[in-house]
């Protein structure tokens, strides 16, 4: 408990670094005009009943021994209320225990935030909790979302306006609103469970659409948190950058997509260090794939890794698609037989016979009924799968509308070590570390989804 207390000392330095920055310095700043800014912080904060406090013994968890929790979570409760950020995002939020959930409430709540809790499904224990800061938002409206699917898992929206202290930069024509998410994706505990985690992502993009449909709502900027359960250099990860969206820490630094290994944000319960905590902003003014395109991009980039991942060179690759076809080209009963066998269809948590049939739809460009090589070379084996097109496409399309988004200032990761690719041992207020990203609201012009 000594090392946490001292960590949180030695933290405000580096916190400084954000507080240039952050809104309540511009505040105190105004007369040097310096221009307003929200901050964002995702933490996944580690539920006492999944921290283990003896690796030989595994049933040994930290919630039998309420002084250790206790004291952990007031630590992360000072380190959360000291930086102050204007939203704050949390997952293995321990909702099963009242004290805890009271706890992080109250002080909060008396922080001058909004909370709001979401307990995965199957009473599983533990959850999400979103709080943003009052002085800064006014809450339009919060939705729940359920996955009802493998992992019990779940996301919040928060559709919010901007408040004080950005009236100065209002304008009478234009709505300062966000939407903001919170989510946990699932762990991929084996390959069968990676198109669970699309499915996830691709859910969240699609309830998101839905709610601006359904509220007949103007572009805005989208902000997704959370922790991810993914890297840089996994699916979910490319098929978020075709949609439009990008990683807040790696816009900040200047990181390419092939910087995987620059930073990290967790240690995993296998030992492994890796990125998976990410803050995605959407800006109005990004060109979007249709929504629908961009998943069936990922889930054939997907077929592709995984038959490279078989050592199949080309011709290997279509006559294993063959089957046991003597034409030189596949069918659908084939092409099925290559999903079973690459674990994407026969289970529960595999893809659909719609979702079979969809794809097969996308390979057969011709719709004569059977897919050749030439085919199958563009639809799968050299398929860019779900790369980002980087162009703003606006001034193509003519349109002037005007809407605000933000420009990424700063980001953050604590603590300080993970940023060079390391974990540092004396570090336990979780196996996570915290991201706070800085925002400045930028007025720009507004770009229309494809869908």
């Amino acid at each position: 408990m000594r090392k946490d207390c001292r960590r949180v000392s030695k933290m405000k330095g580096r916190i400084s670094k954000i507080g240039s920055y952050a809104i309540s310095s511009s505040i105190r700043d105004q007369q040097q005009h310096q221009q307003p800014c929200i901050t964002c912080t995702t933490f996944n904060i580690l539920a006492p009943i999944y921290k283990r406090l003896n690796h030989e013994d595994p049933s040994c968890r930290e919630s039998d021994y309420r002084a250790y929790w206790l004291a952990r979570n007031r630590s992360i409760l000072d380190s959360l209320i000291y930086e102050r950020s204007s939203i704050i995002c949390l997952q293995e939020f321990w909702v099963g225990n009242e004290e805890l959930v009271n706890l992080y409430e109250k002080r909060l709540g008396d922080a001058g935030y909004v909370n709001f809790k979401l307990g995965r499904t199957n009473n599983r224990g533990d959850g999400l909790l979103t709080a943003v800061r009052k002085d800064h938002f006014k809450v339009l409206n919060y939705r729940e979302f359920l996955f009802n699917d493998f992992g019990d898992r779940v996301a919040q929206l928060l559709h919010v306006e901007i408040a004080a202290p950005f009236s100065q930069c209002r304008t009478n024509d234009i709505r300062q609103e966000i939407l903001i998410v919170n989510t946990h994706l699932l762990f991929p505990h084996d390959s069968s469970l990676c198109i669970v985690r699309l499915h996830q992502v691709y859910k969240i993009l699609q309830y998101v659409e839905s709610y601006q449909k359904e509220n007949d709502l103007n572009p805005m900027p989208i902000i997704l948190c959370g922790d991810w359960n993914g890297s840089k250099r996994g699916h979910v990860y490319k098929f978020l950058r075709s949609q439009g969206f990008v990683s807040s820490y790696d816009t900040a630094h200047q990181y390419a997509d092939a910087d995987a290994q620059k930073w990290v944000s967790h240690r995993n319960h296998r030992g492994n260090i890796c990125g998976v905590d990410f803050i995605w902003l959407l800006n109005p003014n990004r060109y979007r794939k249709l929504l629908k395109t961009s998943w069936s991009e990922a889930v054939f980039a997907m077929f592709k890794y995984l038959l490279r991942r078989a050592s199949l060179t080309e011709n290997d690759a279509f006559a294993f698609l063959k089957a046991d076809n003597h034409g030189d080209y596949i069918n659908y009963s084939g092409f099925c037989e290559a999903l079973r066998q690459l674990n994407l269809i026969g289970h529960c948590n595999g893809l659909s016979v719609e979702e079979s049939k969809e794809l097969w739809d996308q390979a057969d460009k011709d719709g004569n009924g059977v897919v050749d090589l030439i085919e199958f070379q563009q639809r799968i084996w050299n398929s860019s799968g779900s790369e980002q097109r980087e162009e703003i496409s606006h001034e193509a399309r003519g349109i002037q509308e005007q809407t605000i988004g933000f420009s990424i200032k700063n980001a953050v990761l604590f603590p300080p070590e993970v940023e060079k690719g390391t974990w540092p041992e004396d570090y336990s207020l979780s196996d996570h570390a915290r991201l706070t990203v800085v925002f400045s609201p930028i007025r720009m012009p507004c770009s229309q989804s494809l869908s």
